[in-house]
């Protein structure tokens, strides 16, 4: 009996006992995988998918992982630098046995299911790599254990401005104040027209300074109508 499987994006035919260096795995050497994406069972009877072989699987035990033979790559610009580069590549492949051909009963068998490389852990050296690596290994772990992520901080910035904003005074009600001067006061921490009201002549040159104002306040009389509105 032969089976013809597919893994990694290729085609292969293969038997009980046959040895095949496949795209790499998500497995461990000693791990037992099975091939559920099977196009076609051959023997007395053979069986074709449309496009796949229902409840049929190949299985396979793992040997080890390894690389390819390394190709060389060769780049040339004739434009601006005329640069050369060549690059050389090894591709990561598995090395499997094939154990059993299964023309049936393949969903019950409870075999790992032979999947892409994506989940195996490679070795980083120390660096930026390794890092990343680390915190996405960190990650799966705490999702695995089912660890709650930690409550993020409330962001005392903007509870405080929420606040002041809830009790602040309508300080458009003065005269050349617009949306983007009162941004502005609030931002300095002015809120309230008692505030202004209560400024001395080192309050307003303070403001004066820091918000750009440049006489503003004393030319629209902002003291005089703050202090109108407090008794009002």
């Amino acid at each position: 009996m032969f089976a013809v499987l597919k893994t990694g994006g290729k085609q292969y035919k293969v038997q009980a006992g046959d040895t095949l260096r496949i795209e790499k795995l998500a497995a461990k050497a000693g791990d037992k995988v099975q091939f559920n994406e099977v196009m076609m069972i051959g023997g007395d009877t053979p069986t074709v998918g449309a496009p796949l072989v229902a409840d049929a699987g190949v299985q396979a035990e793992v040997i080890d992982h390894i690389k390819g033979v390394k190709t060389i790559n060769f780049v040339k610009r004739r434009r601006k630098h005329s640069s050369k580069r060549t690059k050389g590549h090894r591709q990561q492949l598995t090395l499997v046995r094939i154990t059993d051909i299964l023309a049936s009963g393949a969903d019950k068998s409870g075999v790992m299911a032979a999947v892409g490389g994506a989940g195996y852990t490679a070795v980083f050296a120390d660096g930026q790599n390794a890092k990343l690596k680390t915190a996405q290994a960190e990650k799966a772990r705490k999702a695995d254990a089912g660890e709650a992520a930690p409550a993020k901080a409330p962001k005392k910035a903007k509870a405080a401005k929420a606040e002041a904003a809830a009790g602040a005074d309508d300080l458009k009600k003065l005269s050349g104040v617009g949306p983007a001067l009162e941004k502005k006061l609030h931002e300095a921490g002015v809120t309230t027209f008692a505030q202004i009201a209560a400024w001395t002549g080192a309050d307003v040159a303070d403001i004066d300074e820091k918000l750009s104002f440049k006489g503003r306040i004393e030319r629209e009389g902002w003291i005089e109508q703050a202090k109108d509105m407090t008794k009002g």
